[in-house]
C-alpha cells in the first residue's frame, strides 16, 4: 500500500526568487543540509526527464528523474537507485506565490515500503513523520538560502535566524 505525506511553509521570500534556486536541478546541495552534491546525470540539464545524483552526508545516494515539470511553478520526481527500504518513491516540489514578498513552498511524497504488513506499519508510524520534518527542514534551508546566498550545511540555521524568513 503507498503511503502519502506532504508539508508546506510561507516565507517571506517571493516566489520568482524560490523558483530561480528550484529550477537549478543540480542545486539541491545548497539548501538541503543532509545532501553532500547532486551532478546532473545525463544529457538533459534541466526539465522534464532531468536527473541527478544526490549523495548524501554519510555516503548513501539516490537518482531523482524530473517526471512532470511546470516552469516557475514545480516539478515531481521519480526516486531510484538507493538502498532505501523502499519499492518505489515520487517526491514533489513547487512554490506558490501569495504576492510580490512572500510565497507558499510544497513538498510531498509518495511512497511503498518493502516488507509487506510490517513495512506498511513502518511507512505509516515512522517514515511518514520523519520525511514531513525532513520536508521543513529542507524548505526553511531552501528559503534562507534564496535570502542570504549562504549555503546551507550539515545544520539548519538556528530558529533566530530564520524567524523573519520562515512565517509559518
Amino acid at each position: 500500500m503507498a503511503h502519502h505525506t506532504e508539508n508546506s511553509i510561507t516565507v517571506n521570500v517571493s516566489a520568482e526568487k524560490i523558483w530561480k534556486v528550484l529550477a537549478d536541478y543540480s542545486g539541491v546541495e545548497n539548501f538541503a543540509a543532509t545532501i553532500k552534491s547532486s551532478p546532473i546525470v545525463g544529457d538533459v540539464k534541466s526539465g522534464l526527464g532531468a536527473k541527478r545524483k544526490c549523495t548524501f552526508n554519510d555516503g548513501s545516494s539516490l537518482v531523482e528523474e524530473i517526471i512532470d515539470y511546470q516552469e516557475g511553478q514545480g516539478y515531481k520526481m521519480d526516486l531510484s537507485e538507493h538502498s532505501l527500504p523502499l519499492k518505489e518513491m515520487q517526491a514533489q516540489m513547487s512554490v506558490k506565490k501569495i504576492d510580490e514578498n512572500s510565497c507558499e513552498i510544497f513538498m510531498a511524497a509518495d511512497f511503498v515500503v518493502k516488507g509487506g504488513p510490517l513495512g506498511w506499519l513502518l511507512g505509516q508510524f515512522v517514515m511518514r513523520p520523519v520525511m514531513k520534518g525532513v520536508f521543513k527542514k529542507v524548505m526553511s534551508g531552501l528559503a534562507y538560502h534564496c535570502v542570504t546566498g549562504i549555503r546551507i550545511d550539515e545544520t539548519l540555521p538556528a530558529n533566530e535566524d530564520l524567524k523573519n524568513i520562515v512565517i509559518s
